[in-house]
C-alpha cells in the first residue's frame, strides 16, 4: 500500500480523484469506482502498488501491436482492478476481483475477517520487474491485462526504470485516463494500444459503465503528442456491429488519428456477463475492415480470427505483403528501414 498520486482533498473530509474521468468523490473509509484507491483518514492511498496479479512473456503482436517492433518479446504485467465494468470482459477474474470482494462482504458472516483481506498479488519491485524483462530478452514491457491507469504510479515506477534500462513501455489501455495523468504517462510510454469499444455513449454507459467522450479525448491527446497508437475495436454482435455506427468509428480514426494508424478488428467469444450472445460471424469482421478500407485506413487487421490474410501487413501503395504472421508469429518481415523494399513507400511504425 501507498500513497496515490493524482488526487485533492474536498470537503467533509472526502476526497477527489484525479486520476480518471470517473473523478470520483470518496469519503474517508471509502474507495473508487475501481476498487483498488481508498480514503484513508483524508489520504489516498493505492491498494495494489506492486501487487502484480499477472506477469507472463508475451508476443508484442499479442497487446496487439503490430507495428510497433514487430518479432519481439515484451514483458507483460497487471494488478486486480479496472475502471471500466464491461461486460463482455475475458479477464473478469482479475479485473473485476475488488468488486467481487466487495459483494463477498457484504453477505459474509465474519465481516470483521474479510475486512482484512488484502488484494492478491506477488509482491514485485519495480527493479525487479525490469531485471526480468531483461533476463528474459523482451524489448519491451507492457502493462496491460487489466487497466494500466488504475496501477498508474506502480506502472510510472517501473517505466522509468525501464526507460533508463533500454527497454520500451507500452500501454493497452480502455483510454479512460484525465489528462493530468496522461501528460506524465507520455513521457514514458511508448505505445499505446487503446480500445476504442464502440462509437455510442449508450454502449459505453451499459456495456462499460462509463463514457465514450473521454476516450476520443485520449485517443487526440495522444496523437498530439505524436505517440505510436493503435486502435482495437471488439465486434459484439447486435451491440456495435451496426454499419452507421462502424462508418462513424472509422471516419474518427481516419480524421482524428491519421490512415495511418492500424485498426484492430476484433472477433467477440461469449464470457463473463455475455455468455448469451454468439461469435462474432466472420462475415461481420469483412464488412468491417471493408468499411475501414472504403475510409481510407492503410492497416487494418481482423483479430482473434486465424489463418487469414487480413492478419498480414500490406504495402498501401505497391500492395505487396510485407509482414506475414500466423497468429502471433511473424513468418517474414520484408520492412526494410521502416520503407516497402518494393517501391520505397514509407511504412507507418516503429522498427527499431
Amino acid at each position: 500500500m501507498r500513497e496515490a498520486s493524482f488526487y485533492t482533498p474536498v470537503e467533509g473530509g472526502k476526497i477527489q480523484c484525479l486520476l480518471c474521468p470517473h473523478a470520483c468523490r470518496i469519503p474517508v473509509g471509502g474507495k473508487g469506482v475501481c476498487g483498488v484507491r481508498e480514503n484513508r483518514n483524508g489520504v489516498l492511498f493505492t491498494l495494489v502498488y506492486g501487487r502484480v496479479i499477472a506477469e507472463h512473456v508475451d508476443p508484442i503482436e499479442k497487446k496487439p501491436l503490430f507495428h510497433f517492433l514487430p518479432g519481439t518479446l515484451s514483458y507483460s504485467i497487471a494488478t486486480v482492478g479496472c475502471n471500466f465494468r464491461c461486460k463482455h470482459c475475458q479477464n473478469a477474474d482479475i479485473s473485476q476481483y475488488p468488486r467481487m470482494m466487495e459483494e463477498a462482504r457484504e453477505i459474509e458472516e465474519d465481516e470483521e475477517k474479510v475486512e482484512k483481506e488484502e488484494l492478491p498479488g506477488k509482491q514485485r519491485t519495480p527493479e525487479e520487474i525490469v531485471v526480468a524483462a531483461i533476463y528474459t530478452k523482451c524489448s519491451s514491457i507492457a502493462y496491460t491485462y487489466t487497466e494500466p491507469t488504475i496501477f498508474m504510479e506502480y506502472a510510472l515506477d517501473v517505466a522509468k526504470i525501464a526507460k533508463e534500462s533500454g527497454l520500451k513501455n507500452v500501454f493497452v489501455s480502455n483510454g479512460y485516463t484525465t489528462k493530468r495523468a496522461l501528460k506524465e504517462a507520455i513521457a514514458y510510454i511508448d505505445a499505446f494500444n487503446i480500445d476504442l469499444k464502440a462509437f455510442s455513449d449508450e454502449f459505453y454507459q451499459e456495456i462499460c459503465g462509463a463514457h465514450l467522450q473521454p476516450v476520443l479525448d485520449t485517443l487526440s491527446f495522444l496523437k498530439e503528442n505524436k505517440k505510436w497508437v493503435e486502435v482495437t475495436t471488439l465486434l459484439i454482435p447486435g451491440f456495435n456491429d451496426n454499419k452507421e455506427e462502424l462508418e462513424q468509428l472509422v471516419s474518427f480514426i481516419a480524421d482524428e488519428l491519421g490512415t495511418e494508424t492500424p485498426w484492430h478488428v476484433s472477433r467477440f467469444h461469449p464470457d463473463y456477463q455475455l455468455l448469451d450472445v454468439p461469435p462474432t460471424p466472420l462475415k461481420k469482421i469483412e464488412e468491417a475492415i471493408a468499411i475501414g478500407k472504403k475510409a481510407g485506413l492503410k492497416y487494418i487487421y481482423a483479430g482473434n480470427v486465424w489463418h487469414t490474410e487480413n492478419e498480414n501487413t500490406f504495402c498501401p501503395n505497391c500492395k505487396r505483403p510485407l509482414i506475414i504472421r500466423e497468429g502471433f508469429s511473424i513468418i517474414e518481415n520484408r520492412v526494410k528501414d521502416g520503407e516497402c523494399p518494393y517501391c520505397h513507400e514509407p511504412i507507418a511504425g516503429v522498427w527499431g
